[in-house]
């Protein structure tokens, strides 16, 4: 499902150049849960963020479902991403000014995935799958930290896509949400999604089916 070839990112910086990553290389298999693990500023969210094409390399190539990615043109890439990527964010990104159900039917409005009259009965169809179908009518902001991650996940499979991207989920959450949230990545992937999560929570173990640990933008195990 996604292949990493020698991939560098650089930065400049006004102190000079920051090498985000460093000639990675990392095969990850179609409905596979990878926990990639590191400390802050280790380059995990830079590698997240290469996979979903939100970033570009500086060298190498990035391959998704046999797509090489890191070749296609910006409005290319954003219409690809659309309909292939669901990405939660570590702070969620929900609009503020939309309800649960909106926020869920937006990536559903941009990528015309479904028909009109359908999109709304979908996010209601998502939110119940994780378990805040009865905040559908509700603003971001009434919601617990747990309940907006819920929402975000719902929006990231809205277009269901073959592969699922996750910032640190679980950092904002308590224990028993975090554990919870992913049981959800768990189940997505045993149902066929590709998942990959970043974290810097060790205890991962249990759910995922293979650990890659990222230190200063380099794969060390």
């Amino acid at each position: 499902m996604i292949s990493l070839h020698q991939v560098s990112k650089k930065y400049e910086t006004p102190a000079g150049v920051f090498s985000a990553l460093s000639n990675i290389d990392l095969e990850i298999r179609s409905g596979e849960f990878v926990g990639v693990v590191g400390k802050s500023g280790s380059g995990k969210s830079t590698l997240l963020n290469m996979i979903a094409g939100i970033d570009r390399p500086s060298s190498g190539a990035v391959t998704v479902a046999g797509t090489p990615i890191h070749e296609f043109a910006e409005n290319k890439l954003a219409a690809w991403r659309g309909r292939n990527v669901g990405f939660v964010f570590q702070f969620f990104q929900l609009l503020p000014t939309l309800t649960a159900a909106e926020n869920v039917m937006l990536p559903m409005d941009f990528g015309k995935s479904f028909p009109l009259r359908e999109r709304r009965q979908r996010a209601h169809s998502l939110l119940e799958r994780v378990g805040v179908a009865s905040h559908a009518d509700k603003l971001p902001a009434t919601l617990s930290g747990g309940e907006q991650q819920r929402v975000a996940i719902a929006r990231a499979l809205a277009n269901e896509p073959p592969l699922v991207l996750a910032d640190e989920p679980t950092g904002n959450l308590d224990s028993h949400t975090a554990t919870d949230i992913l049981n959800l990545f768990r189940n997505m992937a045993s149902q066929g999604t590709t998942v990959v999560i970043a974290t810097h929570e060790a205890d991962i173990a249990r759910v995922i089916d293979r650990r890659v640990e990222i230190s200063d933008g380099t794969l060390v195990k």
